[in-house]
């Protein structure tokens, strides 16, 4: 499991800092109209943020889903059979997304926060 973490990490990594390579003209322009580094890694962070807490919502309900179905199935031959959900683990497992997210982002909001407006706009 923590290898496909591992990975996961670095596929987002990866992603964000092609986009911010994709997106530098767009950068640029926002950084020349007044926004300031600080306001250019938060942007950076929140979109893998956004990302994780989504791709980990969906994988959490399609998980209980599938527990559910799975569940329903047995139940016929199980009498004894009932669902109980983690809530602790789930929001643990949220959680912990929402970190890995962040924490992969910070190299690519670095990277974009440190961009020369003038040359970024130039850049096609």
């Amino acid at each position: 499991m923590a290898m496909t973490v591992l990975i996961s990490v670095l596929g987002i990594v990866n992603t964000l800092a092609m986009s911010v390579f994709e997106r530098a003209s767009e950068i640029g322009m926002l950084r020349a109209i007044g926004l300031d580094q600080h306001g250019t890694k938060r942007m950076v962070r929140l979109e893998p943020l956004a990302i994780s807490l989504f791709g980990g919502a969906l994988g959490i309900g399609l998980g209980v889903f599938l527990g559910w179905a799975g569940g329903h199935v047995l139940a016929t031959d199980m009498h004894t059979y009932g669902l109980v959900l983690p809530w602790g683990r789930i929001a643990l497992a949220l959680a912990l997304a929402a970190t890995i997210g962040v924490l992969a982002a910070l190299w690519p909001a670095r990277r974009a926060a440190k961009l020369n407006p003038l040359t970024a706009i130039r850049t096609q």
